[in-house]
């Protein structure tokens, strides 16, 4: 049986979450590469946060957001193959700390920047989103495939803009706008 380590912050590094294009799934992957590719042709800033999530660090977020924001008992959380942590903290009498083990949930949650309970799977396991800033001066004019060229003026100047969230439902890159970094395969 393989030792366990404690929750905490530490877990933050481990089973890193793409960052690259390369990282998606086809699809999607070609149509993001594009959107990507149309919006720095027309002067746009991307920057691109996230990609493909591994299970184990989707599993590590979903807890750790459980325990420490929903008051989940770290006694039940189910076990995953290859993640050997331990998230009952326990204090000098070997008696269960729950204050020490919300602790530590929180330091994970806080390192992975969580703003929002994260699903055990979604679209970002499967390769079917990505996370990206767009950002622009002051007009972009973008051309969707099989599409006549869009210019968009109106602010925001970022990818709260509701005519680049057309733009980019033309490629197949979907805006989940309550999430704002947030593009996908559909929406989610």
């Amino acid at each position: 049986m393989a030792v366990k380590t404690l929750s905490g912050a530490a877990w933050v590094a481990k089973f890193p979450t793409g960052t690259t294009t390369a990282d998606l799934v086809d699809p999607f992957k070609t149509k993001a590469i594009a959107f990507i590719a149309a919006l720095r042709a027309a002067g746009a800033t991307v920057t691109i946060s996230a990609t493909l999530r591994p299970p184990e660090r989707a599993y590590l977020m979903h807890w750790s957001f459980r325990i420490a924001k929903q008051g989940y008992d770290p006694a039940t959380v189910p076990a995953m193959t290859g993640v050997d942590i331990e998230w009952v903290h326990r204090d000098a009498k070997k008696q269960v700390d729950r204050a020490a083990s919300k602790a530590a949930a929180l330091a994970m949650v806080n390192g992975y920047g969580i703003v929002y309970r994260p699903a055990l799977r979604s679209r970002h396991t499967e390769g079917n989103a990505i996370d990206m800033n767009i950002s622009w001066q002051t007009s972009l004019v973008v051309t969707p495939p099989k599409g006549t060229a869009v210019t968009i003026k109106s602010k925001p100047r970022d990818g709260g803009n509701t005519e680049l969230h057309a733009v980019g439902r033309a490629f197949g890159v979907i805006k989940l706008v309550s999430d704002p970094p947030h593009w996908s395969s559909d929406g989610h």
